[in-house]
């Protein structure tokens, strides 16, 4: 039986047909790569995730710190990022003990630069009814991997200034940034920070702002840092928190009189 050109036709399109239809599912198309535009130490901005949203963690703190700012009670703030934010981890006991009596409220945020405090700051955490005696802040040791030293110290001016500018009755205990990384030599960042500290170190006035380096304070005698005090050679233990409330105590008990 001869196969006519018209049937060979048909099952030839017959059989792309049935090819077409157990092909392999096309593959999804990958999801965009999200560029962030760049933020500068010393411009408020708000903390993204990689998809290029607002991080979620962010606000739900900072509106946390909002209503507390707005209850009017603290007489005592901590400005920080992760290493404040660990005196309600390793360091509540050594916070109840040191700083109860001032009615503190920890403003520490993990990852927060400088340009995320002068954000948060400048959007409520300061307002309402809060009139703090004392400010103690310590910044920047996140932007150590994207910005210079001029420019972290930038920041930092401009955050004390904001300070200064919205609770001019309060005394601003500036802390030093401190040291990280388990070595002293070599170690770029620690390096970095060390110009910092020396620029905001100019910012004390001995009136309203008072600078302090407690640095070495956590630090062995040749310089490196020990895990019984800084786990990460970063973040404190409770020993680490003690050695920050005693380096501090007495010039706080001064600034909240």
């Amino acid at each position: 039986m001869k196969i006519t050109s018209l049937a060979l036709s048909l099952l030839l399109l017959a059989t792309t047909a049935l090819r077409a239809q157990t092909a392999a599912p096309a593959v999804k198309p990958a999801a965009p790569t999200v560029v962030m535009p760049p933020q500068p130490p010393d411009v408020p901005a708000q903390k993204y995730g990689k998809d290029g949203k607002i991080n979620p963690g962010f606000i739900a703190s900072h509106q946390k710190f909002v209503s507390i700012a707005k209850e009017g009670k603290a007489q005592l703030v901590f400005l920080g990022d992760s290493i404040t934010a660990g005196w309600a981890g390793a360091g509540k006991d050594v916070w109840a003990k040191a700083f109860n009596e001032y009615m503190p409220a920890n403003f520490g945020i993990g990852g927060d630069r400088t340009q995320h405090v002068l954000w948060r700051i400048q959007n409520g955490e300061l307002d309402g009814g809060i009139k703090p005696k004392a400010v103690v802040l310590m910044i920047g040791t996140n932007n150590v991997g994207a910005d210079s030293a001029e420019g972290i110290a930038k920041g930092v001016t401009v955050i004390v200034e904001t300070i200064r500018a919205k609770q001019p009755q309060a005394k601003i205990l500036l802390l030093a940034v401190f040291p990280r990384g388990e070595k002293a030599s070599p170690n770029p960042g620690r390096d970095k920070l060390k110009e910092v500290n020396g620029i905001i170190a100019k910012l004390d006035d001995n009136k309203n702002i008072f600078f302090l380096d407690i640095g070495a304070k956590f630090m062995q005698p040749d310089g490196s840092l020990t895990k019984e005090i800084m786990p990460d050679f970063l973040h404190l233990s409770a020993a680490g928190y003690q050695i920050w409330a005693d380096a501090i105590s007495a010039k706080l008990a001064e600034l909240m009189k």
